[in-house]
């Protein structure tokens, strides 16, 4: 890998592949490297400290593969360790290379798709316990209510398999929405903060009701990148341009493939990796 300078795309687990997948849809010239935390994984039950120091030492050893550019597709490790790594790291580390999350180019547009001004977050205890998403929405939509519902199940759900079996999902999966639909009748929209979420989408989207916008995030973090690039031509310039994609995990690598592949419609072999 030395001799390529990969985007980096890191995660506590399997979420980050939704977030990848449109990477990969819209920005396909460029190489990928992705790294999925899963032996530690969730993050979204861990204290701030722990979340900023596993997010640091992913997006070191990114660093270390030769990624100029690296993004953090995890709303909890962005919610907790982005900024600290953005503003207390990064000079100290290679002020040339850069580290993006997922929560600011998502709450840049939110706002768009409500017409009642009432948005639902579904995410991860620490994403909610943040207010990340309330103070960043309340910056560019003030007029916007933000409710939230923490869902400490879903990630689990996710990465044991366990979401594709209707009778140990279902339960967990409308327990969380009824619980945000009870905060407000005035929700029109929802936004799934956790990467790890879009895998349940078609069980969510059959238990809302049809008014309701359902919003995932990768694509909006895949606009958000090709502007970014277009806004910065030398970091899109150091970029290798090869259509390589390489998958590494700090868990079991072929439970994290067998676990991938489902998701990603095709074979997905991961190589195991030492933070």
């Amino acid at each position: 890998m030395h001799n390529r300078q990969p985007i980096g795309v890191f995660d506590s687990g399997l979420g980050g592949l939704t977030v990848l997948k449109e990477l990969v849809r819209e920005l396909p010239q460029y190489d990928y490297l992705y790294l999925g935390d899963s032996a530690r994984a969730p993050y979204g039950t861990k204290d701030f400290d722990t979340v900023y120091r596993y997010t640091l030492e992913a997006v070191r050893w990114l660093f270390d593969q030769g990624c100029p550019l690296v993004i953090v597709a995890c709303n909890t490790a962005s919610a907790k360790a982005l900024r600290n790594i953005q503003q207390r790291d990064l000079p100290g580390i290679d002020p040339t290379r850069r580290v993006l999350g997922v929560i600011r180019p998502t709450t840049e547009v939110i706002g768009d798709h409500t017409d009642s001004g009432h948005v639902g977050i579904l995410g991860t205890q620490g994403t909610v316990d943040s207010g990340s998403y309330a103070i960043e929405i309340a910056k560019f939509f003030p007029e916007v209510h933000v409710h939230q519902q923490a869902c400490p199940a879903w990630v689990p759900l996710v990465e044991s398999g366990d979401y594709l079996d209707p009778i140990k999902s279902e339960p967990l999966i409308r327990q969380c929405l009824e619980q945000l639909a009870a905060q407000s009748p005035l929700i029109d929209t929802i936004l799934l903060a956790c990467t790890h979420y879009p895998l349940l989408y078609p069980q969510i989207r059959a238990m809302l009701p049809t008014h309701i916008d359902l919003v995932t995030q990768g694509s909006i973090v895949a606009d958000s990148l090709a502007a970014y690039l277009t806004r910065h031509p030398q970091m899109a310039e150091r970029l290798s341009r090869s259509g390589e994609l390489s998958f590494t995990t700090t868990g079991d690598p072929a439970v994290f493939g067998r676990a991938a592949s489902q998701f990603w419609g095709a074979s997905l072999k991961a190589q195991q990796v030492y933070l």
